[in-house]
């Protein structure tokens, strides 16, 4: 725990949470303690806050945050959040979304919380409907907002024995959950519209891109359309389905290769990539260089990196007691 709350601001800030000014805070000793793990592109934190209010304006905007989306749940206490035009009252299992790089302000009792930070890219938000969500309290008791409520207060302090490939493809499920949650919330009547259907598409791409077998006829008979439907669901998308799929396949074998020490030929198999050959001229093609390149260069780091010390495990940031 903390007691001093400047260096409690900088370690939550270390930990990714986009920043906050600290507005009053309840009398008695300062106490607070944080958390953070990674589970694939999500971060999850933790935070024992005591009674008080804190808020964000634009004296915190930071580049990065534009990138974000960020879902808060309450587990302990009662907390009010204020961003747009939305008011969020807050009790155990409620949850909220909200923008980091638009203002907000918090208010809370002594209070037990976690954060969900997602990449904007993989939670694909409208921005309308990302202005009707924000700031908006979203039931942790029913629904599919319960099914996010009770996952993300379980991972919070869970989140152990992931590969990589695992840590990816459940963060894809949880991602997908979430938006399902949010489409909830939404109200909208339509289930069935281009929008809400391409990002079940989507979602269920993200969640599969390690299956070999992940081909657009198979997209199409999982969710009960045609092929032609399918395809024409991507009209006015950047990308096909199948290059959506061989995009997003290269972009995990490139994260894969910077970050370990396996070989080319295994990453691209391990993400559906059934020919060596093909995979790496695929991938100087897309990129402009060798994907052995990356290894390469990984091995060269992993040398000269110093020894972690006692008690250094290079995965999650445990900093609380």
């Amino acid at each position: 725990m903390f007691t001093d709350i400047e260096t409690f601001q900088e370690i939550r800030a270390a930990s990714g949470l986009p920043p906050v000014l600290s507005g009053r805070h309840d009398g008695g000793e300062f106490r607070a303690g944080l958390v953070a793990r990674d589970l694939g592109p999500l971060k999850l934190i933790e935070l024992v806050t005591p009674a008080g209010e804190c808020f964000r304006d634009a004296r915190c905007a930071r580049a990065d945050d534009e990138e974000l989306w960020q879902i808060d749940l309450v587990t302990r206490g009662r907390a009010r959040v204020e961003q747009g035009r939305g008011t969020a009252d807050l009790g155990p299992a409620d949850l909220v979304l909200i923008d980091p790089a638009r203002p907000v302000r918090f208010a809370s009792t002594a209070c037990t919380h976690v954060t969900i930070l997602v990449p904007r890219r993989e939670l694909r938000l409208r921005s309308g409907d990302a202005a009707r969500l924000a700031g908006v309290r979203i039931a942790g008791d029913c629904g599919p907002g319960a099914l996010v409520s009770s996952l993300a207060r379980d991972m919070a302090r869970s989140l152990t024995g992931f590969r990589a490939g695992e840590a990816d493809r459940s963060a894809a499920a949880v991602i997908e959950l979430i938006s399902v949650a949010l489409e909830a919330q939404l109200g909208d009547a339509r289930p069935s519209s281009d929008e809400a259907l391409r990002a079940r598409v989507l979602g269920y791409i993200e969640a599969r891109l390690s299956d070999r077998d992940l081909a657009p006829a198979k997209i199409a008979a999982a969710h009960h359309i045609s092929l032609r439907r399918l395809h024409k669901l991507f009209d006015d998308q950047p990308l096909t389905v199948a290059a959506l799929i061989r995009r997003r396949r290269l972009e995990r074998c490139r994260a894969d290769l910077a970050r370990s020490d396996r070989t080319v030929a295994a990453v691209a198999a391990r993400w559906g990539f059934v020919d060596p050959a093909h995979f790496s001229r695929l991938f100087k093609a897309t990129y402009g260089y060798n994907a052995a390149t990356l290894t390469v260069s990984n091995r060269a780091r992993t040398v000269k990196a110093p020894a972690a010390g006692p008690g250094e495990d290079g995965g999650a940031h445990i900093l609380e007691r």
